[in-house]
């Protein structure tokens, strides 16, 4: 049984973006950051907003399914913009509100670094946006602002429903995980929220996987 953590980022104030569902990493983290203490401000989807925001999916579904040489070239960009460089719009608006520092998340994806079948052009937009967060971490660090590239292992999600045989992803990351079992949402909520903790005070830039320990094994 995980015992009550203590109330570490009390006073602090975390924005948590894209909340679809409690399915939703989004939603884990949220959880995370508010059992920590830390006070809330969330943006999340609902039923009756569906009709407006689907249409700024991360990624047309048909470039998701097909492969890299396959995808066409609205749909690369559109996936760019919306999984990468809306990371650096949005660093852009909050660094002015982080005068006391802070911590800036982006949630990546073990095929950004290795190619995972069917994970297509996702792969290499993912890589963009660890790049990025190793830049904002050089850029930011002055300002006492840390930034991290979290990569969960598979997770049952609105946004993971898209892939091709996410199924037998999620089977095979089970049975390759070290620890025996998959993550789940709250676990890289609390992965994060550890991050934010003066604990953490001098870890920035790099890819923080929060997987089992799947992206070991060969």
């Amino acid at each position: 049984m995980m015992e009550v953590p203590r109330p570490v980022l009390k006073g602090q104030k975390a924005l948590v973006v894209g909340i679809a569902n409690e399915s939703s990493i989004a939603y884990g983290c949220a959880r995370a950051f508010r059992e920590l203490g830390a006070d809330l401000a969330i943006t999340y989807l609902s039923q009756k907003a569906k009709v407006h925001v689907q249409p700024l999916a991360w990624a047309p579904k048909q470039d998701l399914q097909t492969g890299l040489l396959d995808c066409t070239a609205d749909g690369f960009a559109k996936a760019m913009d919306i999984s990468c460089h809306s990371l650096i719009r949005m660093a852009r608006l909050a660094v002015p509100l982080m005068r006391e520092g802070g911590t800036v998340f982006a949630m990546s994806y073990h095929g950004a670094q290795k190619v995972v079948p069917n994970y297509n052009m996702m792969g290499p937009v993912k890589a963009a946006l660890e790049a990025v967060c190793r830049y904002l971490a050089y850029e930011l660090g002055p300002q006492g602002i840390r930034v991290h590239a979290i990569s969960p292992g598979p997770l049952k999600t609105r946004a993971a429903s898209g892939l091709k045989d996410f199924e037998l992803m999620l089977n095979e990351a089970a049975q390759r995980a070290p620890v025996g079992e998959l993550v789940d949402i709250i676990d890289v909520g609390f992965a994060c929220a550890y991050l934010a903790t003066p604990y953490a005070r001098r870890i920035t830039g790099g890819t923080v996987y929060v997987d089992g320990g799947v992206n070991i094994m060969a």
